[in-house]
C-alpha cells in the first residue's frame, strides 16, 4: 500500500507537470499564432510595397528603354556621329563598326527591358571605340559572375545553418523538456525525503520518549518492589520474634500435662490447647511472607530483564531509524545537488535556445530575400551574361 501510495503521488505529481505543460504549450501556440497573425500582415503589407517597386521599377526601365530606343535612332546616331573626327576612320571599317554596333546595342537593349543597368551600355557600344566596350563587358560579365558566386555561396551557408540552427533547436527543446520533467522529479524526491526523515524523527523521538518512559516505570517498580521487600522482611521478623516468644513457653505447639500433685484448693494446671493452632499459624503465616517475597523477587527479576530486552530492542530500533535518517538525508543532499544542477543546466538551456531564435531572427533577415528570388536572380543575371557575351561577340566579328 505504501509503494502504491508513493506510485500514486508521483502519478498525480506528473499528471500536474504535464497540465501545466499542456497550459504552457497553449499559451505558447496562442502567442506563436499572433505572431503569425501579425507576420501575415506584416508580409501583405510588404508584399504590396513590393508590387510597388516593381511598377515604378517597370517604369523606370521602360523609361530608360525608351530612352536607349531614342539614343539609338538613326538622327541619334548621326547628331552624335558629329562629335567624331571622320578623318581619322576608315570608311569600310567605319562600315563594318556601325553594322557590328547596332546590332551589339540592339542585343543590349532589348535586354536593358529587364536589366537598366545594361541600357548604359547599350549606348556606349554606340559611341565608345571597341576597346572600351570590350573592357567595359568584361568588367561587367566578371562582376555578375562573381555576384552569382556569392549568392550561390550564400545560399548555401543559409541552407545549413538553417538546418544547423533546426537541429539545434529541436535538441535544446527535447533537453528543456527532459530537464523540466528531471527538476520536477527531484522536487518531488526532495519533498518526500523531507517527508521521510520528518516521520522517522518522529519516530525516533517517540521511541526515546518510551525508553524514558520505561526507565521511569522501572525505577517506580523497583521502588514498590524494595518496599515490598522491606515489609515482607519486617514482617517476617515480627512474626519470628512472636514465634520465638510462644515456642519459648509452649514449644513446638505440643501440650505436655503437669506430673505434679497440684495443691489442695487448686484444681489441676493445663497449658492452654489453643497454642497449637497460634503457632501454626503463624508459621503458615511466615511461610506466605516468604513467599510473596519469592514472588515479588521473581516478578523483579522478570521486571529487569524485559526492561533490559526493551532497552536492547528499542537502542536497535533507533540505531536503523537513525541510519535510515542519515540515508534519507543523503538522498535528499543529492537530489538538491542534482536539482541545483538541471536548473542551472534548464538556464544555460533556455539562453541557447533564446540564441538559436536570434540567430535564426538574423538568418531569416539575411537568408529570406536571397532563398525566395534565388532561381529569378540566377536566371535575371545568366541573361545578363549571356546578351554581354553575345554583344561581345557581334562587336569582335563572330556569329551571334
Amino acid at each position: 500500500m505504501e509503494q502504491k501510495s508513493q506510485q500514486l503521488a508521483k502519478t498525480d505529481q506528473k499528471g500536474a507537470q504535464a497540465q501545466e505543460d499542456k497550459e504552457d504549450a497553449e499559451a505558447s501556440l496562442s502567442a506563436d499564432q499572433k505572431f503569425l497573425a501579425e507576420l501575415t500582415a506584416k508580409c501583405a503589407m510588404s508584399d504590396g510595397e513590393w508590387e510597388t517597386r516593381q511598377k515604378a521599377r517597370q517604369v523606370e526601365m521602360q523609361a530608360v528603354a525608351k530612352a536607349v530606343s531614342i539614343l539609338s535612332s538613326d538622327d541619334a546616331r548621326d547628331q552624335f556621329s558629329k562629335t567624331f573626327n571622320a578623318n581619322f576612320l576608315q570608311l569600310r571599317a567605319a562600315q563594318r563598326s556601325d553594322s557590328r554596333r547596332e546590332k551589339a546595342a540592339q542585343v543590349l537593349s532589348t535586354l536593358a527591358l529587364k536589366a537598366p543597368q545594361l541600357a548604359a551600355l547599350a549606348i556606349s557600344v554606340k559611341l565608345d571605340p571597341f576597346t572600351k566596350v570590350h573592357a567595359a563587358i568584361d568588367k561587367m560579365v566578371a562582376a555578375l559572375v562573381k555576384e552569382k558566386a556569392e549568392e550561390i555561396k550564400h545560399k548555401d551557408y543559409c541552407v545549413d545553418e538553417f538546418h544547423t540552427n533546426e537541429q539545434n533547436t529541436q535538441k535544446k527543446t527535447h533537453a528543456k523538456i527532459n530537464l523540466e520533467a528531471k527538476k520536477a522529479d527531484l522536487s518531488q524526491t526532495i519533498k518526500e525525503a523531507k517527508s521521510a526523515i520528518a516521520v522517522v524523527q518522529a519516530e525516533i523521538d517517540d521511541l526515546n520518549l518510551q525508553v524514558k518512559r520505561a526507565g521511569e516505570d522501572r525505577a517506580a517498580e523497583k521502588k514498590v518492589f524494595d518496599g515490598v521487600i522491606a515489609d515482607q522482611r519486617a514482617t517476617q521478623g515480627l512474626l519470628q520474634s512472636a514465634l520465638k516468644a510462644l515456642k519459648d513457653v509452649y514449644g513446638d505447639g505440643v501440650v505436655l500435662l503437669q506430673k505434679q500433685e497440684p495443691p489442695a484448693g487448686f484444681s489441676e494446671y493445663k497449658k492452654s490447647t489453643g497454642s497449637t493452632g497460634v503457632i501454626a499459624l503463624i508459621n503458615q503465616i511466615i511461610a506466605d511472607a516468604k513467599e510473596m517475597e519469592a514472588e515479588a523477587t521473581h516478578d523483579e527479576e522478570t521486571a529487569v530483564e524485559e526492561h533490559a530486552k526493551f532497552v536492547k530492542t528499542s537502542r536497535e530500533g533507533l540505531k536503523a531509524k537513525d541510519d535510515a535518517k542519515v540515508d534519507l538525508k543523503a538522498q535528499k543532499a543529492k537530489a538538491e545537488g542534482d536539482l541545483a544542477k538541471a536548473k542551472s543546466e534548464f538556464e544555460g538551456t533556455v539562453t541557447d535556445l533564446e540564441n538559436l531564435a536570434n540567430s535564426a531572427g538574423a538568418l531569416h533577415k539575411s537568408c529570406d530575400y536571397t532563398l525566395k528570388n534565388f532561381d529569378v536572380r540566377q536566371e535575371a543575371r545568366d541573361e545578363e551574361v549571356n546578351a554581354l557575351r553575345q554583344a561581345k561577340a557581334i562587336l569582335s566579328g563572330m556569329t551571334a
